[in-house]
């Protein structure tokens, strides 16, 4: 069945679909199996010499998981996608994947905690180099890039917390003419908003704990490319022998989520940009962060390569991390946790809590701030989620 021809709603419950299951059952089976058989030596021969499609072992391939990775291939009009047991299990495994040693990486100059962790920390141990930049600024780029030694350039748009925004166009541009990969984290935009393939980038990953899943209850990742090649490599000499597979429950759990995906993002950005607005205009409140607010420095950028601006909100109360903490502290629907795109509204101090990582010098150098706050805003009456944070805001 050619489903690219139909609309992101119906891909998202029909895309990548294969022909019916043995037992003609409607939702996809969980295929709850470390290991598959043969038929005979010849049906060996013709498997484990890709002949065949049929699967081996889990750790390599899984029909439940093909399901989804084929979804996931069209929703980001991808050829190619490879599922993980989490989204750091993705961004490690492509890292490795396309570094080497002596070779270096660009990164935005700001980042989730644990991929600044594995770019600062643990790719020099293995004599990968790494730089950060502003590539909200095309010139720190364009200077950075002449160095042979730049094979990959990395980032996340929106970024975490801050929600900058970044031209892919125009960085893949540039980096076409170097020959150097792209790599994007579409995490906070999902696919229903942003699609970075079709921009140029060469590897899209998502922590599909987040919008894809929707719930809460599942850890997971996915890289998606168009180049089938890289993406044999990744999967067998990257994710398989590293070892970091997606169990088949977790992506049956994915694909349900999806389903739903543009619904939940509907509702997620029309309360993020209802919320914004409000506390934007709050007296007590001097500074958001949100793609989506006219006073946000990317605004016109956003509205050119998104098609919405997500539904995360990061901002700043009078009165610094003292009055920060009451904040957070008084409210009562949204809830004190990491994560987000779950359906349930949750706030969080990234300096303390996912953004650990980043000592106070970095914080300043990257215009992060310990007093931020960062929102997910979730699925909730929106005339609640702002009577909690009008109630919260009194505090001050």
């Amino acid at each position: 069945m050619k489903i690219q021809k139909f609309g992101f709603d119906t891909q998202q419950i029909h895309g990548g679909s294969h022909a019916r299951n043995a037992e003609n059952a409607l939702n996809t089976p969980i295929y709850q199996t470390a290991t598959f058989v043969f038929e005979d030596m010849d049906h060996v021969d013709r498997v484990m010499s890709f002949e065949s499609s049929d699967c081996v072992y889990t750790r390599g391939n899984n029909p439940t998981l093909k399901v989804f990775e084929n979804r996931m291939a069209v929703l980001e009009e991808g050829t190619s996608s490879i599922a993980f047991s989490s989204g750091m299990a993705a961004i490690s495994s492509v890292l490795l994947s396309l570094l080497k040693p002596r070779d270096k990486v660009l990164v935005h100059r700001t980042l989730y905690g644990s991929t600044y962790n594995v770019v600062t920390k643990i790719l020099p141990r293995y004599d990968i180099e790494f730089e950060m930049l502003n590539l909200t600024n095309i010139v720190e780029l364009e200077e950075a890039i002449k160095d042979s030694s730049v094979k990959v350039i990395y980032f996340e748009t929106p970024s975490n917390p801050n929600l900058e925004v970044i031209d892919i166009e125009a960085v893949c541009s540039l980096a076409y003419q170097y020959d150097v990969k792209v790599v994007i984290d579409n995490t906070f935009a999902s696919p229903y908003l942003q699609r970075p393939l079709t921009m140029g980038a060469y590897v899209v990953i998502h922590s599909a704990t987040k919008y894809i899943c929707g719930h809460g209850d599942v850890v997971g990742g996915v890289a998606i490319s168009r180049d089938d090649d890289y993406m044999m490599e990744l999967r067998f000499d990257y994710m398989s022998e590293l070892g970091g597979v997606m169990s088949p429950f977790d992506a049956w759990l994915l694909i349900r989520g999806l389903k739903t995906l543009s619904l939940r993002m509907d509702r997620h950005v029309e309360n993020a940009m209802a919320l914004a607005e409000f506390l934007e205009q709050h007296p007590k409140v001097t500074k958001v962060y949100y793609p989506g607010l006219a006073s946000f420095p990317q605004y016109e950028l956003a509205k050119k390569q998104m098609s919405g601006f997500g539904a995360i909100i990061s901002f700043e109360v009078e009165g610094g991390l003292e009055y920060a903490k009451k904040v957070i502290n008084a409210v009562r629907l949204a809830q004190i946790a990491v994560s987000l795109g779950d359906c349930e509204t949750l706030i969080q101090f990234p300096a303390a809590m996912t953004h650990r990582g980043y000592n106070q010098e970095d914080l300043e150098m990257f215009g992060l701030s310990a007093s931020m706050l960062r929102i997910s805003v979730g699925l909730e009456s929106i005339e609640d989620l702002i009577a909690d944070f009008s109630q919260a805001l009194d505090v001050i």
